[in-house]
């Protein structure tokens, strides 16, 4: 299982990467596997407000859909557009090509909970 030691983690598998005021969101490896083949995935658009913890993206693969949440409050900056045809991106890379989003952050208090490689590996 592909765990970076240079990322942040959520207890609901999400990965953050911290970027000066933003950061970047997608799902881990362990999260892939278990969705399985993603088919689909809708993103947010770009300005939108998310909230901590709230729904963000909604991913289908071949067995449900499910909703991945944002692990910080702030607006959309970016969003990964080659998922749009290419949606099987998070399944293959999905700590370099198949990241969700982008939010400029607006509380790094947020960051608290997340969790380190280690704490991440251990609820897994």
């Amino acid at each position: 299982m592909n765990i970076p030691q240079d990322l942040k983690y959520t207890k609901t598998h999400e990965w953050i990467k911290i970027e000066g005021n933003k950061v970047r969101v997608g799902i881990t490896d362990f999260a892939q596997h278990e969705i399985t083949d993603v088919v689909h995935v809708e993103l947010p658009e770009n300005g939108k407000i998310v909230k901590k913890a709230a729904p963000a993206v909604v991913v289908e693969s071949v067995k449900s859909a499910f909703d991945i949440y944002s692990p910080v409050s702030g607006k959309i900056v970016e969003i990964n557009e080659n998922l749009m045809s290419s949606p099987e991106l998070i399944n293959q890379s999905p700590y370099e090509n198949g990241w969700l989003f982008v939010v400029e952050f607006t509380n790094n208090g947020e960051f608290s909970d997340l969790l380190s490689a280690d704490d991440y590996k251990k609820i897994i």
